[in-house]
């Protein structure tokens, strides 16, 4: 089934709203759509309100209690027996009965997917709207804005916030240095993972010369000797859905004292840094232009010496 086509449907008014993916759930809030919400998921945390919305999908990977090469393990495992990842509550989709399902096609390890949203048209007893995101760049997480605010009308809003996105895109672009650092951003600790989707291009606009991934491609594995040959000046750790304690923490039980890691160039100069990738780079959200700042404070630090950004969202890994 082809989700997207069904965006075209106009013959029905929205009212009431299931978001599968954590990103939609923050920019229902910021158009102050959150009383159409209906149901969300188990990482739907933000804004804090949104963890008292009804839960229709949850995990079966506990990452919270499991290292980051237990998490891989585990998912890759229940990915070749073509088990779920996801477990979906079907009671309460029932109960949230939706009039529009927000879903995504990005990335089937990190949230609910197509078959999730295939089982919910089944048990549900009339037929609700889909609108299925896949941003792999900025521009396309800032039309998915202006799209779903179409879709609920609240177009007017979702204007302003994709105005607003797309200024402190063009402050970030209009300010960076000519010296261009080779940046590595790394998506996973154990094992490694490049950084893909909107990533290197959010490196790029920040100021940095991107390393070894390509804009709009997927993540994948990465091996050491590629990081070797890179040669990167700055290193930027980000696993999906850590924030930037947890990677440091992680970081010095795997890497700390890792020879031929702590031989690399950036590791010696102490240009190794950890980012909160939950909040602001694993999501195609609207804070993913807050991680588009941080980068700057990381990559270009004397051109944006007053530019804020929130309070432990990154830290130099010593």
């Amino acid at each position: 089934m082809m989700f997207k086509e069904q965006i075209q449907r106009k013959d029905m008014s929205i009212r009431r709203i299931v978001s599968l993916l954590p990103s939609a759930t923050e920019l229902l809030y910021e158009l102050g759509a959150e009383d159409m919400l209906y149901g969300v998921t188990h990482e739907c945390k933000y804004p804090e309100n949104a963890k008292t919305k009804l839960l229709v999908i949850s995990s079966i990977i506990d990452s919270d209690v499991l290292s980051s090469k237990e998490i891989d393990t585990k998912t890759c495992q229940l990915l070749s027996e073509g088990k779920e990842i996801f477990t979906l509550h079907e009671k309460n989709m029932i109960e949230a009965n939706p009039d529009f399902i927000i879903s995504q096609e990005t990335c089937e390890a990190c949230a609910a997917h197509n078959n999730h949203v295939a089982r919910t048209i089944q048990i549900l007893q009339k037929n609700p709207l889909i609108y299925s995101m896949d941003p792999h760049n900025l521009q396309e997480i800032i039309k998915s804005v202006n799209e779903i605010g179409k879709i609920i009308d609240k177009e007017n809003k979702a204007k302003k916030i994709a105005k607003s996105l797309e200024e402190r895109i063009k402050n970030i672009r209009n300010n960076t240095g000519e010296i261009k650092p080779k940046v590595l951003a790394r998506e996973w600790i154990e094992p490694f993972f490049t950084a893909g989707h909107w990533i290197p291009e959010m490196i790029a606009y920040a100021g940095g010369k991107n390393m070894i991934s390509i804009i709009g491609e997927h993540s994948r594995k990465l091996r050491l000797e590629e990081i070797i040959e890179s040669d990167p000046d700055i290193v930027i750790m980000m696993p999906c859905g850590f924030d930037a304690f947890r990677t440091i923490l992680e970081y010095n039980k795997i890497l700390k004292n890792n020879k031929v890691w702590n031989a690399l160039r950036a590791v010696k100069t102490k240009q190794v840094f950890a980012v909160d990738a939950n909040s602001y780079f694993s999501k195609p959200s609207i804070r993913t232009i807050t991680g588009l700042e941080i980068l700057t404070k990381i990559i270009q630090p004397k051109n944006f010496l007053d530019l804020k950004v929130p309070e432990k969202s990154f830290g130099r890994i010593t």
